[in-house]
């Protein structure tokens, strides 16, 4: 399957742009990034290289790591084309700017030339990018209660920032944009097989009346701007505190969608771990109990958005070449067999700040 109990599912956009999945023969815009167009961009910034470039692990965006010629390193990013606005780019990077402003770890991107959104054209194809310092880290161990202290206070202190503003270009976290307009997409690119597409057509429509049930009985939810993808590989562990990285899928939306994917295993260890978290979190910034009634609803738009995440990305080389069990007749079975077991996850006791 494709996701843990605790989210940490592949990396996960929350834009429906680039959905022309027709012709796959077609050239793919990245097709024509390749480690000289990478390296002519960054010194094109004056930065001279060492020409070393080593491509890292992210299919939604492209990114390498850069040798500089003083012995230093960067990271490149260039966004995936059509899918943000310059806009909405712009609004990560300030809000990444902002929590770093107040010591909260984060790494923004390099300010170069007085910008952080730099454009290279790589034959006909305009790329935007940006550069990020090189940080190491170790993945987080979150089954250690001090660790999970220390994550929900410096949340805490995100979200505390992220309460004073809204993002007035990006998106916010609902059950139209990640359940249904997946469904839509998926069902009017028959990428369902025909066996199945009985079963999913009336399952997702029976999840999609159940968690707009969910979210209308919490009535209205304090709307943050939010990391939006904070599950544990977005996190590297450093000393002894956490640093958030990859705000590219940053919302607006509910406090709870940064803390839900950080609990795993069986229910009486999530609900320990949510009270470590949210005891250290408070210290900071009040969290909302209603919202834990979310968890599950949330849970099941992420694994929706992600099928069809797969799908609009199909005619991206890397996509089947990363995930070659995808758009399988097994795939889409199980896929339908997790989406039931979320059915009756939306049923069962929301988690509880005070369970004794």
């Amino acid at each position: 399957m494709n996701k843990s109990k605790s989210g940490n599912v592949l990396e996960q956009p929350v834009d429906d742009s680039l959905t022309d999945v027709s012709g796959a023969a077609e050239r793919h815009p990245y097709d024509v990034l390749g480690p000289d167009q990478v390296l002519d961009a960054v010194e094109g910034l004056g930065l001279p290289t060492s020409a070393r470039v080593f491509a890292l692990n992210s299919y939604e965006n492209r990114v390498y790591q850069i040798g500089l010629d003083d012995g230093s390193f960067v990271i490149a990013k260039f966004y995936r084309p059509e899918r943000w606005s310059d806009a909405q780019i712009l609004e990560e990077h300030a809000f990444t700017q902002e929590l770093e402003s107040l010591e909260i770890p984060v790494v923004p991107p390099m300010v170069i030339n007085g910008q952080t959104l730099h454009t290279c054209l790589c034959g006909t194809q305009i790329f935007r990018f940006s550069l990020f310092p090189r940080l190491a880290g170790r993945p987080p161990e979150l089954d250690n209660p001090d660790n999970l202290q220390v994550m929900g206070r410096f949340l805490g202190r995100v979200h505390r920032v992220g309460s004073q503003a809204v993002f007035q270009h990006r998106i916010a976290l609902n059950v139209e944009h990640w359940a249904v307009k997946s469904r839509e997409f998926l069902l009017e690119r028959h990428f369902i097989p025909d066996a199945l597409v009985s079963a999913y057509e009336s399952l997702t429509l029976d999840l999609i009346e159940r968690m707009n049930k969910i979210f209308s009985n919490c009535g209205s939810l304090q709307q943050l701007r939010l990391h939006g993808d904070c599950h544990p590989g977005n996190v590297l562990w450093r000393g002894d505190q956490p640093w958030f990285v990859d705000f590219d899928d940053a919302i607006n939306g509910p406090a709870i969608q940064d803390l839900w994917m950080m609990l795993s295993g069986d229910r009486d260890q999530r609900q320990a771990q949510l009270l470590e978290i949210i005891e250290a979190y408070e210290e900071f910034f009040e969290f909302d109990a209603t919202e834990l009634a979310l968890i599950e609803p949330l849970r099941t738009l992420r694994i929706m958005h992600h099928s069809a995440w797969l799908a609009k990305r199909w005619t991206d080389p890397a996509f089947p070449r990363s995930f070659p069990w995808f758009n399988t007749e097994r795939y889409w079975a199980e896929h339908i067999l997790e989406l039931r077991e979320q059915m009756a996850a939306l049923d069962e006791p929301t988690l509880r700040l005070f369970p004794y």
